[in-house]
Formats: C-alpha cells, structure tokens, sequence
C-alpha cells in the first residue's frame, strides 16, 4: 500500500516544468539570432579584404601571373570561404542544439518523428551549394583550356631523364618548324624566356617516361606523355616579368627533385631580340647577355651528379672476392 503523500502527479510535473519553457524558447531564439548575426559579420570581414593572403591562399599557390591562373585562384578563394561558411552555420547549429537540449531533470523533451521543412532545408540546400560549384568550376575550366587558332608564340616542351628542352616553334603541332633551342644539362638549368602580353601555346611531349611541367605562378601543373601524345595548352597573356622557378611535378626517378627549369618573361621586345639572337647562332646565356638578362638561372641551381671517386669505383683499384 503506498501512501497518497507518496505518489507522483504526471500533471503537477507538467505544470511546474511548463513556467520556464517560453523563457528558455526566447534565449535560444535570441543566441540562435546572434550566431547569424555574427556569422553575417565574419562574411562582410572576410570579404572586405585580401582573405586568400590573410589565410595563405588556403593552399593554393599565390601571385599568380597569367589571368588563367587568377581565376583559378579566385575560384579556389570563393570555395573556401562558402565551406567554412556553411561549416561555422553547421558547427553553430550544433553548439546550439548541445546548450539547448541539455538533460534539465528528469523529464524527457518534447518528442518530434519527423520535421519537413528541416528535413527540405538539409535536402536542398546541399544541391543548390553543389550546382553553384559545379557551374562557377565548369566555366573557369572552359576558360582554362580554351585553344586559340593563331597564338602569338609556341613553345614545345621536351622532357627527358631528367632535364628540358625547349623548341621555339613557327607554327602548332608535329610539323611546324623549330626556329631556335634551349637544351638542359647537367651542369645548366634551361631558361624558357617568353614575353609578356602575348598569347602562348606550349606544347608538350616526353622522349621516356611521364613527366609534368609546373611553373606555380603560371598555371596548374600539366603531364608530359611520352609516345604521340601530345599535351596542349595555352595562356592567353603573361602579366608580370621576373623569374619564375619550374618543376617537374610527376615521380619520374633518381634525379626527379632536381628536375628543375627556370622561366624568365621578359617584354615583347627583348623576346624579339632573343629569339633573333638565337637564331644568329649565340648560345641561351649569350642571348640573354645581349639583352641585359642574367645569363644563368638565379631561382634554383643545377643538382650535384655525386658522380665521384667516393661513390664510383675507380678503375685502379684491383676487385676483391666477396666474403
């Protein structure tokens, strides 16, 4: 027999759990305003400056000197801040729910199956985001690999074990002409001299294995096939002179990090005078000498063979029995 005194009225719980419910409806409505307030304030800060400096390009390479490459960077830079806007509203909501729906006592929460405009928000906004990326990257990609019919110059890229050869064409694909040469050693780095403000075809084709040419101030890296294949691309313009330092960015062998070239743009009329000098017969650090350029790489070097008497066995030591 249990006591009156003693029994538990569902109704009397109820009822002094009911007073604070509206109180606490109005302090997550009124926190739940403030994350959207202040994420709508991060927005407008973010995009009033330079993010894609202040973050470091959030891993994409920086200073960007064809108008291909910028757009590839400002695709990048506008992906990020939408992933972490969408992540800094996901992680509020989150944050949100654990303060709200904390346990309070024992009595359990107001139970919901199912909830459709929740359920259609979470539904379409994650294709509206997807459509807005897939649309904005199909463009910069079209752009991207856009092929002129008469680009201002041709260069064919020749990779090998393991350094560069650069042809400067007369004309686009296997049976143009080779008007001048810059051929790679050992002991030089090749330098690839092209000038500003023009449009540029570089066509690419390997004498062994797969390499890939990468200047990261110029474009995104591209593969070097060997056999008929040919990789063809183009910018449409060189914006700023200087140095640049390439790669080749594909494991190749032994010696693949030191597989290394320099780009050098220079202005139209410099180029001209290169490439007259060239073809006059002067040697690439000659031509550059001619028109007031360093003659030799300045942004890598060339790598060390280690071909020595220590790591090679000289010819007048007499060969031992194993043991």
């Amino acid at each position: 027999m249990v006591a009156r005194s003693s029994e538990v009225r569902p109704s009397a719980v109820r009822h002094s759990a009911s007073p604070g419910v509206g109180g606490r409806r109005g302090r997550g409505a009124g926190r739940l305003a403030g994350l959207g307030l202040g994420g709508v304030a991060l927005l407008v800060l973010l995009t009033g400056c330079d993010v894609g400096q202040t973050f470091d390009g959030f891993g994409w390479p920086q200073g960007g000197i064809s108008p291909e490459s910028k757009r590839m960077y400002d695709l990048w830079i506008a992906s990020c801040i939408a992933a972490l806007a969408v992540g800094v509203f996901v992680w509020g909501l989150i944050f949100w729910c654990v303060v709200r729906y904390r346990k309070r006592g024992n009595a359990l929460p107001v139970q919901t199956r199912y909830n459709m405009p929740m359920e259609f928000l979470y539904t379409i906004a994650p294709i509206l985001i997807v459509s807005v990326l897939f649309y904005y990257t199909a463009i910069v990609q079209t752009d991207v690999d856009k092929l002129s019919k008469n680009p201002d110059v041709t260069v064919e890229v020749v990779a090998f074990k393991w350094n560069w050869q650069f042809n400067y064409r007369d004309g686009q694909g296997t049976e143009a002409g080779t008007t001048a040469s810059t051929l790679g050693t050992s002991e030089v780095i090749p330098v690839l001299v092209l000038p500003t403000n023009r449009s540029i075809r570089f066509e690419e084709t390997s004498r062994d294995v797969i390499h890939s040419f990468w200047v990261p101030e110029l474009l995104f890296k591209r593969d070097v096939m060997p056999g008929k294949i040919r990789n063809v691309f183009e910018v449409s313009s060189l914006d700023a002179e200087g140095a640049y330092v390439g790669r080749c960015a594909e494991l190749c062998g032994s010696y693949h990090a030191f597989m290394n070239f320099e780009l050098r743009v220079v202005s139209p009329e410099k180029y001209d005078q290169f490439l007259a000098a060239k073809q006059d017969g002067k040697s690439t650090q000659d031509a550059l000498s001619a028109i007031g350029e360093e003659p030799y790489a300045t942004t890598t070097q060339p790598f060390d063979t280690r071909r020595t008497q220590d790591n090679f066995n000289p010819d007048d030591v007499p060969a031992r029995t194993g043991s």
